[in-house]
């Protein structure tokens, strides 16, 4: 207990030592010429001052956490991406050598300062790298930004040993929007635990915080619900083309949520209904209200299936479903789907999502759909995702329900680059990886409050491509700009200064064998090293 009250108390005076020694000039070595503001961070901070001198990362470097909450696993979270990234262990709270060490101080403070829970201060001078932030996940995000300015090759110039020089100054950073999100279509094609761990180290790596997964539709039910568990034996028996399938068991489910939370990701479930509902009518035909015998369906045609809205077991079927998945699934929201009901009535449609919207405010979750909700009477609490529909989106407005903006003209993944690409789909248009990024979300939709605005997701419908190589050609580079759309202010997006700053993750992409679309639009500065992805916890 005494040693433990000591390591707190040396942490604390670390701390308060770095934090006023990080304003003083204590020249060591003489490092080259540095320009923080250079360098090819995406997203954007908000404000970057350079002091242009450098932070040697080498083996005397030691990373020190305050002892609070989460700061600790940020601290061992960047051990691990720096020793991936160079080979280089820096070892995390230990007190070994401490006078000799330079420290990188992940700490917690209640600076006026950071006006956002994921706002962060970093201070980089010649012996010290501080990262100030309110919790843990604003340290989360300040630490990806110093993954991107830790270079790839060291400068063995300076010292008889290998150094890593970070260029020194000041950055200030929070992200324009509170939700940023991606979804993955796991329903059309399956895509394993594995895949989906792969895709959400990316997306951490950009400032995601929300990664939506589509589980359910006409081709195929991929979440285990043990109340009823045909969904599975049956529902999850197919995919688009006639594939295998597959599902998450509730076990699978919940390792995908614990490597979200690490990444401080939150997992946003929906099962869409009451369309895009064969694969359960087919598992449970009682269920159906199309009037048609359900069969297994492995096409791409939409708006043919419907729950019976009038059944009684149709409720305490959603309510068995949404309390199972709820039970597992800690943060805030729950997608109840609502799009594309082409064969509901609208008056049994209006009902649905009313008693629906209910059955997942019950187990305490803030519902989310599609634009086509609010036409409904549906509470303001309520989240619509505008994907198709102006008037929805109003509509919405009307009601003063937030909204996720993902027009399909703008952020559909699934959309092809243009004529060359090998996979996708063009209903909605063409979108190059220029088109994907310059459009100004904050005025997309006529009359938007951006306060009104919870954020930006990117939809990635699975219809044409069937594993994780297809569904990085559709989501890379592109999702990248939108995760500067979410973070960075309107005022500090610029395409020409973008597309090189894109051009530079080359690197990055490649050390995490991400099977990117190399479009020419973009001058890939592509790295010296051959790396092969490795999935570490």
């Amino acid at each position: 207990m005494k040693n433990s009250i000591l390591f707190r108390t040396l942490l604390t005076l670390i701390g308060i030592f770095l934090v006023v020694a990080c304003q003083e000039k204590r020249v060591i070595i003489n490092y080259p010429t540095t320009d923080l503001s250079a360098e090819n961070m995406v997203p954007l901070p908000l404000k970057i001052t350079p002091t242009n001198s450098a932070f040697g990362l080498d083996k005397n470097t030691a990373i020190y956490t305050s002892n609070d909450s989460g700061f600790e696993q940020v601290g061992s979270f960047l051990s691990n991406k720096i020793s991936t990234k160079i080979n280089l262990e820096v070892p995390v709270n230990t007190v070994n050598n401490i006078e000799k060490a330079k420290i990188i101080y992940i700490n917690k403070t209640d600076s006026l300062e950071l006006k956002s829970k994921e706002a962060y201060q970093m201070y980089i001078t010649q012996d010290s790298i501080i990262i100030n932030a309110k919790t843990a996940a604003g340290a989360f995000r300040g630490i990806q930004t110093l993954r991107q300015i830790i270079p790839e090759e060291s400068n063995d110039t300076l010292t008889n040993h290998k150094m890593w020089l970070v260029p020194s100054g000041k950055i200030l950073d929070q992200p324009n929007y509170e939700y940023r999100g991606a979804m993955l279509d796991v329903a059309r094609h399956f895509f394993s635990v594995g895949d989906v761990k792969k895709y959400l180290d990316v997306l951490a790596y950009y400032k995601f915080n929300a990664l939506h997964l589509h589980l359910t539709d006409d081709q195929g039910w991929r979440i285990e619900i043990k109340s009823w568990p045909k969904l599975t034996e049956i529902g999850a028996s197919t995919e688009v083309g006639g594939g295998p399938g597959g599902f998450y068991t509730q076990e699978d489910f919940k390792e995908i949520v614990r490597y979200a939370t690490e990444r401080h990701i939150t997992i946003v479930p929906e099962i869409d209904m009451p369309g895009h509902t064969n694969a359960a009518t087919v598992a449970y035909p009682q269920l159906n209200g199309n009037g048609k015998t359900p069969k297994v369906y492995t096409g791409m045609r939409v708006g043919f299936s419907t729950f019976d809205t009038n059944k009684d077991i149709v409720y305490a079927f959603v309510d068995d479903v949404v309390r199972e998945i709820s039970a597992i699934s800690p943060g805030p929201y729950f997608h109840l789907g609502g799009d594309e009901s082409h064969v509901t009535k609208k008056k049994d449609f209006k009902k649905f999502i009313l008693k629906v919207s209910k059955i997942v405010e019950s187990h305490g979750k803030t519902p989310i759909g599609w634009d086509e909700i609010a036409t409904t009477d549906i509470s303001s609490n309520a989240v619509a995702q505008f994907w198709r529909s102006e008037k929805n989106a109003n509509l919405a407005l009307d009601k003063g329900m937030k909204i996720i903006l993902s027009p399909a003209k703008k952020a559909y993944l699934d959309m092809k680059y243009d004529t060359l690409s090998k996979h996708g789909l063009t209903w909605a248009t063409y979108i190059p990886v220029d088109s994907a990024y310059i459009w100004t979300p904050e005025t997309f939709v006529k009359n938007l409050p951006k306060a009104q605005v919870l954020g930006i997701e990117a939809p990635l419908w699975s219809e044409t491509i069937s594993n994780i190589e297809e569904l990085e050609y559709l989501a890379f580079p592109r999702i990248i700009g939108y995760s500067e759309l979410n973070w960075t202010i309107k005022e500090n997006r610029n395409w020409e200064n973008y597309k090189n700053r894109l051009a530079n993750q080359a690197p990055y992409l490649d050390r995490m064998n991400v099977k990117y679309y190399p479009t020419k639009l973009i001058d890939w500065k592509k790295s010296k090293h051959t790396y092969k992805y490795i999935e570490k916890d």
